[in-house]
């Protein structure tokens, strides 16, 4: 058992703090940018869904805004609606925290998509990429979510259990620390040896991934505790899980719009 007594911050001077979390989203986009741009230049550049290397820089601008508004606008929809429209002033306080990876992953398809009409670019081919490189900046929130102390796991009795003694003294699981192994590391590995198959179909991983994701989280949520403010749906699941299984059902839906494409 380890008694949890991380710094969520790196420094703090009091007028200039630096968090873990705001490196884990730093460190996530620029690793991703470098990465795509290599996995474009082996994959996208020279067949029919070419795309410019300068263009995926401009498309990073397009993911950064997409992020923040995307998964502040899902956290406020998905897990705390009612709080927010008492106090909208707290919607735009996004350094206090309250994102959503569902709703992330919203903005950046709308994001992706708009960027990809306006340049004439393929979308599921930028989705793929996108795709492929995501689990970096999940594995770094995760890790960040275990330095904050929050997100917490269930109590368990297990030998690697975790104390946070800001939430109680109760051993639980590090279910941040599952998560950054099933949808950072595995997933990682999962969509980058698809990507780099000779016989690749574009618009596989932008499935694979929404299918791997949505079911790491399934499973992860079983470890994890629910959102104090939402609880369990139906006395059954947890918003993450609701919102993971559409993930599942939305990569069927793009995977039968794929196949009529290649008919």
């Amino acid at each position: 058992m380890y008694t949890h007594n991380l710094d969520p911050y790196l420094f703090d001077f009091g007028f200039i703090a630096i968090r873990w979390y705001s490196l884990a989203y730093i460190g996530g986009i620029l690793i991703g940018w470098g990465l795509g741009k290599r996995i474009i230049i082996k994959k996208f550049q020279s067949s029919a869904t070419r795309i410019n290397l300068k263009e995926f820089d401009d498309l990073i601008t397009y993911l950064i805004i997409s992020i923040i508004i995307g998964g502040r606008i899902g956290y406020i929809l998905f897990y705390n609606f009612g709080y927010y429209m008492s106090r909208p002033f707290e919607i735009i306080k996004i350094w206090e925290g309250g994102m959503s990876f569902h709703g992330a992953l919203i903005g950046i398809i709308i994001g992706t998509y708009i960027f990809s009409v306006k340049k004439k670019a393929s979308p599921l081919a930028l989705l793929d990429t996108i795709a492929c490189v995501a689990p970096i900046g999940i594995f770094f929130g995760r890790i960040a979510n275990f330095i904050n102390g929050e997100l917490v796991g269930k109590t368990t009795d297990v030998f690697w259990s975790v104390v946070f003694p800001t939430i109680d003294m109760l051993p639980r699981h590090p279910s941040q620390l599952y998560e950054a192994l099933l949808e950072g590391v595995m997933l990682f590995l999962i969509l980058n040896i698809f990507i780099l198959k000779k016989d690749y179909k574009v618009g596989t991983c932008s499935c694979l991934f929404l299918i791997s994701y949505g079911s790491f989280r399934i499973v992860s949520e079983f470890f994890r505790e629910p959102d104090l403010q939402v609880g369990y749906l139906f006395n059954l699941f947890s918003m993450g899980s609701v919102l993971s299984f559409l993930m599942i059902l939305a990569s069927l839906v793009l995977f039968t719009f794929i196949k009529k494409d290649e008919n």
